[in-house]
């Protein structure tokens, strides 16, 4: 992968194409060693989900390794190891996706079981049990049994009233319990068609080819119907919202969000860099000034994740055994008001803007990383060529851009605070 004066990542050799249907494809030929990696984004997440329905996208990822046409249930991993291939899968707010790693002579076999299970999933009531099961097992552990698991599922359901991002993606437990056979044959025929799929593939391959064999693969597929606009309006916040949840554990923990902006809009980079100079590593200020000076956490952190719609710039804090919240929360808040008001140092910036550039060098090094890259991208930014392009983001993002974006976007009156006061669970 080359670069130009290590800012921008070149993908001049990215070959774009769109079969008759509506799948798209992007294709880096990488031949330094016979290997592959393979993703297929669905335009489908939380996002398109509604009452009732609500953690189908994700008991769907679940579903569609329960067999199909040609393979029978659990033969997609077995077959695809037997050829020294791996997989994976994920769901998120705003897209359901599926990789595997692989060598490059298993190409063939991917792309059978890949477009077999996108032409005819199997959706039996049987599966449909058994993965309702496992993802209701899912939620306890990583939810109901989680102090952060309830806390962040409370914060989300403060920061949106209205906007699907409310619900968590994993689903409420009695949505879980309700979803049907004919929501998950309704979902499929919509969601999981190739007018709204893409695949990213990076490695061993000769585009010409490959293009040839998806066409062969997938090209009779039926592209699907239109998929249907989601629903996201929200109105304006007027005030600090605040909730309380009981739950056992050693020591109270916080959890607080701000509305934030749309993966497209520019401040996304320069709170990404915010994020940087406020918790990540040792020497972040958030770290340095509540774990190493006061004493007053044991951890302390900010989650910025980058959605289509606009998401949440979140603090997390573990208090020390013993700290009184009243204190601790006082202290986030003098070091927020301070980088909004004064900024942040030229060495604070240039320690983010390093640990940002590793970041994004690091996943564009890998051709899983890049073929993921490609994916979210286009999924959330509206463009493949996207890509990799926070090296030049990052490197103009200014201090004055910092401190202005801390001041427009953590606004006191549009905060959102839950606490966990330890105790027993209702």
């Amino acid at each position: 992968m080359r670069t130009a004066a290590l800012t921008v990542i070149d993908l001049a050799p990215v070959v774009a194409h769109v079969l008759g249907n509506g799948l798209r494809v992007r294709v880096l030929p990488d031949r330094l060693v016979p290997a592959v990696s393979c993703y297929t984004f669905f335009g489908v997440g939380s996002r398109n989900e509604r009452p009732g329905i609500t953690g189908i996208s994700h008991l769907f990822e679940h579903m569609m390794f329960n067999g199909s046409e040609r393979f029978g249930p659990k033969e997609f991993d077995r077959v695809l190891e037997a050829h020294g291939g791996a997989s994976n899968a994920y769901t998120s707010n705003d897209v359901t996706a599926y990789h595997e790693d692989f060598p490059t002579e298993a190409l063939e076999v991917v792309l059978e079981l890949e477009s077999d299970r996108m032409r005819a999933l199997r959706i039996t009531p049987e599966g449909l049990e058994q993965e309702r099961g496992v993802v209701m097992e899912e939620r306890r552990l990583r939810t109901e049994n989680s102090h952060f698991g309830l806390l962040e599922e409370e914060l989300e359901s403060l920061v949106f009233r209205a906007h699907p991002y409310r619900w968590p993606v994993i689903g409420w437990m009695d949505d879980i319990a309700r979803i049907g056979r004919d929501d998950c044959l309704a979902f499929f025929r919509t969601y999981y068609a190739p007018g709204n799929a893409s695949i990213y593939v990076c490695g061993d391959v000769d585009p010409d080819d490959l293009l040839r064999r998806i066409e062969a693969a997938y090209g009779t597929i039926p592209a699907g119907p239109p998929v249907p606009p989601h629903v996201g309006g929200e109105p304006p916040q007027r005030g600090e919202r605040r909730a309380v949840v009981r739950h056992p554990a050693n020591a109270p923990a916080m959890l607080a969000g701000f509305r934030g902006p749309a993966a497209r809009d520019p401040d996304t980079a320069v709170l990404d860099v915010l994020q940087a100079c406020l918790s990540m590593g040792e020497g972040s200020r958030l770290r340095r000034r509540l774990v190493q000076e006061t004493e007053l956490a044991v951890s302390v952190g900010v989650g910025w994740n980058w959605r289509a719609d606009p998401g949440v710039f979140m603090f997390s804090m573990e208090l020390a055994p013993g700290a009184s919240p009243r204190k601790a929360e006082a202290a986030l808040w003098t070091e927020i008001d301070r980088v909004a008001s004064r900024g942040v140092t030229e060495r604070e910036m240039a320690r983010a803007r390093a640990l940002l550039r590793s970041g994004v060098l690091h996943e564009m090094s890998t051709r899983n990383g890049i073929a993921h890259a490609l994916g979210q991208a286009e999924a959330l930014l509206g463009d493949w060529r996207e890509a990799g392009q926070g090296l030049v983001r990052y490197r103009a993002v200014t201090r004055e851009d910092v401190r202005r974006a801390a001041r427009r976007w953590l606004d006191p009156t549009h905060r959102n605070v839950v606490w966990l006061e330890p105790g027993a669970a209702p």
